[in-house]
């Protein structure tokens, strides 16, 4: 399990944004940080900018440690085009946050919970890996036995968020797939992300 599982709203307010676009984030009423000294306002470095597009990034993907971070951001560097499309196309392709794409569960770190725990499958076969790179034609679905849970029907219903183009759906069969790599642009991000500022921020 995550260990920023109960820490959702803490990211929120540390970061100054509701970084998953929830109606519940304590900066719908407070749109500054934690602490007797949130309500300060300091111009940020060059430095402290690149840090904090970092922090955002890993933060909305909720689950994501520093040294695997820095695994993708390598493998987004190693690949042919611009390194921060290639970047957000990885973190798009990680099986949890396929799974919250698709609507199965409100937030990715549900998504993180309901893979680790083995309610979801990959091409018919149980994968609780929740890195796990989908590949396009991957086809994802819901174990039959855990279609009746409520975190994964109230999801389907909520009319929170949209699935994405790049993302196929069948809520009724509980099951899609990865139609294509998305662009930046393409991504359903609440707040502005910008990844070629944590290209920067990994190559000073």
């Amino acid at each position: 399990m995550s260990k920023r599982q109960n820490s959702k709203h803490k990211i929120d307010r540390r970061l100054g944004v509701n970084l998953w676009g929830r109606p519940k984030s304590p900066l719908n009423n407070r749109e500054y940080g934690p602490g007797q000294h949130g309500q300060r306002r300091k111009k940020p470095t060059d430095f402290g900018t690149q840090l904090m597009s970092k922090q955002k990034l890993k933060g909305y993907y909720g689950n994501i440690g520093e040294k695997q971070f820095r695994r993708l951001f390598d493998e987004a560097v190693r690949r042919k085009g611009d390194t921060g499309e290639n970047l957000i196309g990885l973190l798009e392709r990680r099986l949890d946050t396929v799974v919250y794409r698709m609507k199965f569960v409100p937030t990715v770190f549900a998504a993180r919970q309901l893979v680790n725990h083995g309610h979801v499958l990959v091409n018919g076969k149980r994968l609780n890996i929740a890195s796990y790179q989908v590949k396009d034609g991957d086809v994802i679905e819901i174990k039959q036995k855990s279609r009746e849970m409520a975190l994964i029907l109230g999801a389907i219903a909520s009319s929170e968020r949209e699935v994405p183009e790049y993302i196929e759906v069948d809520h009724g069969a509980f099951k899609g797939k990865v139609v294509r790599t998305p662009a930046l642009a393409d991504v359903p991000y609440p707040v502005q992300m910008e990844p070629n500022l944590v290209v920067e921020f990994y190559s000073r």
